[in-house]
């Protein structure tokens, strides 16, 4: 996994709210459960209530990598219906920062 990602994942995972906000670019776009959450201060509160509100882990299982986009599969456990879930997330890179984020 390229670096930005690997550091969003890491943040993640540690609930480092603030090492997370840092892996995005500042006009960086989240696309999650049908919403589009953007700019730092948004991706920090979407964050936080994912995790309060699923209490979630995520492992990844298979990636790839083409041009500027990474692609991620992982099997994400929690407090949600039909758990766990496999989910595919696309991470659109700008240098070494996240520019977009899309879980479905």
């Amino acid at each position: 996994l390229p670096a930005p990602v690997q550091r969003y994942l890491h943040a993640d995972a540690s609930a480092d709210d603030e090492l997370l906000v840092q892996c995005f670019t500042p006009d960086a776009r989240v696309l999650d459960e049908h919403r589009t959450i953007q700019g730092p201060d948004a991706i920090k509160a979407w964050k936080q209530a994912s995790r309060e509100k699923y209490r979630y882990t995520v492992e990844p299982l298979a990636s790839s990598l083409e041009g500027d986009t990474a692609r991620l599969t992982a099997r994400v456990s929690g407090t949600f219906p039909g758990s766990p879930a496999q989910l595919r997330y696309r991470f659109l890179l700008r240098g070494e920062r996240i520019a977009e984020l899309e879980i479905g």
